[in-house]
């Protein structure tokens, strides 16, 4: 029997608490709350969590400095904010102190698990794809740790560090969705802030790299609004 995937909830509203938490426990998730900062790290520190879902504006310690502590320990756990705040610099914050996702309050209950379902699925994915070496994309494989691409007849073409990292990122989350704030932290690491073009141009440079028919991508798409994102509906071979 497969063992409960096991979520910290950190929320000082208690009707809010209780009802996600009982949605959660209905989708068969185990459950851990706290109500403040300081609970919620010293829970962290004692267990094993498989996501964490944090309020921002929670007494004691607030859910930006929980999250960024907890992301001095751990760079893998997937942390969601819930916050009534949504301006722009508050999702650029909560994205700089580590999270993976982010909802604004009021949210439907529905769309909230559907986010929990992606962000566990994505952690245990990131977990088998942690040491990820190669992965092959029809007749071309890519060797991450040599930024090199390497075609069925030989050839051997260099690729960027940049290149290499967006890649990776694709392929990881492949068949979903990537924001261009994921990708800015991931990539970029927030030092430099390119255009969405600059992104535009790594996508263009892949389907050149991959595509059979570069006007009809079948791997690499621009969603606008959105992302980006790798499909790879057969899948390709990773090592």
């Amino acid at each position: 029997m497969q063992a409960k995937q096991r979520i910290l909830l950190v929320e000082d509203e208690e009707h809010l608490l209780e009802a996600i938490k009982l949605n959660l426990e209905l989708e068969g998730y185990r459950v851990t709350t706290a109500t403040d900062g300081k609970k919620a790290l010293k829970i962290f520190k004692e267990e094993r969590f498989n996501l964490i879902i944090l309020d921002v504006m929670i007494p004691e310690i607030d859910g930006f400095q929980v999250a960024e502590t907890i992301r001095l320990q751990n760079t893998e756990v997937p942390i969601m904010f819930l916050t009534a705040k949504n301006s722009s610099e508050d999702r650029i914050t909560g994205l700089k102190k580590g999270a993976d996702d982010y909802l604004v309050k009021p949210f439907n209950l529905e769309e909230l698990i559907l986010r929990v379902g992606n962000l566990i699925r994505r952690g245990m994915k990131g977990d088998e794809l942690k040491e990820l070496n190669s992965y092959t994309i029809g007749d071309k494989t890519i060797y991450f740790n040599s930024y090199e691409l390497h075609l069925a007849d030989g050839t051997v073409t260099s690729l960027t560090k940049k290149e290499t990292m967006l890649l990776k990122l694709l392929i990881e989350r492949r068949n979903e969705a990537v924001s261009r704030e994921q990708i800015l932290e991931t990539v970029w690491n927030y030092d430099v802030y390119p255009s969405t073009r600059t992104i535009d141009n790594f996508i263009l440079t892949f389907r050149k790299y991959f595509e059979p028919d570069q006007k009809h991508p079948i791997y690499f798409h621009s969603i606008r609004g959105v992302g980006y994102k790798f499909t790879d509906n057969v899948e390709g071979q990773a090592e």
